[in-house]
C-alpha cells in the first residue's frame, strides 16, 4: 500500500491479510519514484489524496504497476512508535492465563490485548453520558 500519513510522510507499507487481521510485514519511506507515480495516478483520476481516494485508488490499481518487487527491501522505521512509559501491572497468574489464551485465539500479542483492553474500557467511560 502506498500512501500519505497525517504528518505528511510518503509511506509504502507490505502487509498481508492474516484471518480477519492486517499483519504488516514492512514500512518505508516511498522512493521519489513511487512518490511521483502514486501523485500523478491520483491526479489524473482527478481524485484528492485523502483516505477515500485511497481506496478506490487501490481498488482499481495493483502495487506491482508501482514497485518492482523484486527490489524490495525491508526497513525499520524507528520512528513511528509512539512514546510509551513502561509500567509495572501486578496480574494473578490465572487471569495473566486467560489473557494469553484470548490473545493467542485472535493472535496477538497479549500485551497488545491488554492495551486494547484498556483503550476500550477508557474510551466507554469518557463517552458523554446520555440522560
Amino acid at each position: 500500500a502506498l500512501g500519505r500519513t497525517d504528518a505528511d510522510r510518503w509511506l509504502f507499507i507490505a502487509f498481508t491479510i492474516r484471518n480477519k487481521l492486517i499483519r504488516v510485514i514492512s514500512a518505508r519511506d516511498m522512493t521519489k519514484r513511487e512518490e511521483r507515480i502514486y501523485v500523478e495516478k491520483i491526479k489524473r483520476d482527478s481524485m484528492l489524496p485523502n483516505e477515500t481516494a485511497e481506496r478506490e485508488f487501490w481498488a482499481a490499481n495493483d502495487s506491482t504497476d508501482f514497485i518492482d518487487w523484486q527490489t524490495a527491501e525491508s526497513v525499520v522505521l524507528p520512528k513511528l512508535k509512539p512514546t510509551t512509559r513502561t509500567i509495572s501491572l501486578r496480574l494473578s497468574a490465572s487471569m495473566l492465563a486467560k489473557i494469553r489464551l484470548v490473545a493467542n485465539k485472535r493472535d496477538i500479542p497479549y500485551q497488545s490485548l491488554i492495551k486494547s483492553f484498556l483503550q476500550e474500557r477508557i474510551d466507554e467511560e469518557l463517552k458523554p453520558s446520555k440522560v
